[in-house]
């Protein structure tokens, strides 16, 4: 049986923490930011953490 590819658009997107988790960028950072405050652009900007339920489904796109 041949090897499980790893999805390109999921490693592009996602990264493994330490302990396991799965960080994520925030989406509306891209462009059309002048009506934006300051404050929302600057939140944006820090990486989150992937939901519990959508974590089985990108793990399985990481081949992990």
């Amino acid at each position: 049986m041949p090897k499980m590819k790893t999805k390109s658009s999921a490693k592009k997107r996602f990264k493994l923490t330490g302990t396991g988790k799965i960080k994520r960028k925030h989406a509306f950072k891209s462009h059309i930011l002048t009506k934006k405050e300051t404050k929302q652009k600057r939140n944006l900007t820090q990486t989150g953490l992937v939901h519990e339920s959508d974590v089985k489904n990108i793990k399985q796109q990481l081949c992990l």
